[in-house]
């Protein structure tokens, strides 16, 4: 059950902010993880996402902070990010990391370069960015193929 509270102000949109949902009130499946250092502290964050449980897009989000041994990745390699998602989607295909593009965007007044991964499965999206806080985010997607339909001859 989600908890609501009631805007003090006139609202622009809805009526309510929800303040926290339980994780059985998502759509699909949302799971999250640490990674821990041998003395306790964590290494980085991430979050797996499955809109449709199964049968829709699978994301992994992950959240590592600067001196973090999952950032180091040898040339070619794919991120933790990658590589966790496609333990999830248990493929055991071998993927590497093609060719990248960084592209400018604007954040606010912040110049943010987003690197994007060009990997060989071509399934796989992956972009990476470092925010202000010496924070590495990378987000790998994986498109899952679509049931074809058949029609009668």
């Amino acid at each position: 059950m989600s908890f609501l509270r009631r805007r003090s102000a006139t609202p622009a949109g809805p009526d309510f902010d929800v303040l926290a949902m339980d994780p059985g009130d998502w759509p699909g499946n949302l799971g999250a993880g640490l990674l821990p250092a041998p003395d306790g502290t964590c290494q980085g964050v991430f979050l797996r996402y499955d809109l449709f449980g199964g049968r829709g897009p699978a994301m992994i989000i992950g959240n590592l902070p600067e001196g973090s041994p999952a950032r180091e990745v040898a040339q070619g390699e794919v991120p933790f990010e990658v590589a966790q998602l496609l333990l999830a989607l248990e493929n055991e295909e071998e993927v590497t990391v093609v060719g990248t593009e960084d592209m400018p965007v604007m954040q606010g007044d912040n110049l943010l370069i987003v690197r994007r991964l060009k990997l060989s499965e071509s399934r796989i999206s992956c972009v990476q960015f470092d925010r202000s806080d010496n924070v590495l985010v990378t987000i790998a997607a994986w498109d899952r193929p679509s049931p074809t339909t058949c029609t009668p001859c």
